[in-house]
């Protein structure tokens, strides 16, 4: 007889391999630079795709952030990403009445998973945003498998409600930090996440 499965098991990448088929990732950059900042981890960002493909078969990966095009260091760290795996989705930022800046991808996000159904078979969003909740379900409903993958804590329940799967990114936050000097860090811009990447050797 089965075991009932409770519904806040985890399930790993690996342990629903066999259903994924072409695996499309979406990273909301700004979302997951303040998980790891919760975490206390830096990213290791050649891991975190391995561990989001997990072996399956990608047809990309999306990562999307807001940018200041003045910082040279930022735009060293987004070089660095598109030429190791990523398609690096880009918005200016807007500065606030308050000072602060932001830029919100979310429409990006949503446009990208919608106008590629048909190219893929599971999408993996790196996001906690209740704001993806609707294109989530949209894809769903035209056949797309879609596995969540953020902080609890910053995780909306619209969103999880919608997914899956979901992963907790402390559950594999071994998996995806670095463990030696990085060759580039997070630093903060007024709120905002921005990549910084170390002078060349």
């Amino acid at each position: 007889m089965l075991n009932r499965i409770e519904s806040n098991d985890l399930f790993t990448p690996e342990q629903v391999l066999e259903n994924r088929g072409r695996v499309a990732i979406f990273i909301d950059g700004s979302n997951l630079f303040y998980a790891a900042l919760q975490l206390g981890i830096e990213i290791d960002y050649t891991k975190l795709l391995c561990r989001l493909t997990a072996g399956s078969r990608l047809l990309r990966s999306f990562f999307y952030t807001g940018v200041d095009r003045t910082n040279e260091k930022q735009q060293g760290f987004l070089l660095w990403m598109r030429r190791n795996g990523y398609r690096v989705i880009s918005k200016d930022l807007v500065q606030l009445p308050d000072g602060s800046k932001k830029a919100n991808l979310d429409v990006e996000i949503a446009v990208d998973m919608m106008a590629l159904v048909g190219s893929y078979d599971t999408a993996v969003l790196v996001s906690g945003d209740g704001d993806l909740a609707y294109a989530v379900d949209a894809v769903s409903y035209r056949g797309v498998r879609v596995e969540v993958v953020s902080l609890r804590s910053m995780t909306s329940d619209s969103l999880i409600n919608v997914a899956d799967r979901y992963i907790d990114l402390e559950m594999i936050k071994d998996d995806i930090q670095k463990t030696s000097r990085p060759n580039y860090a997070y630093r903060p811009l007024s709120g905002l996440s921005l990549m910084d990447e170390h002078d060349d050797r």
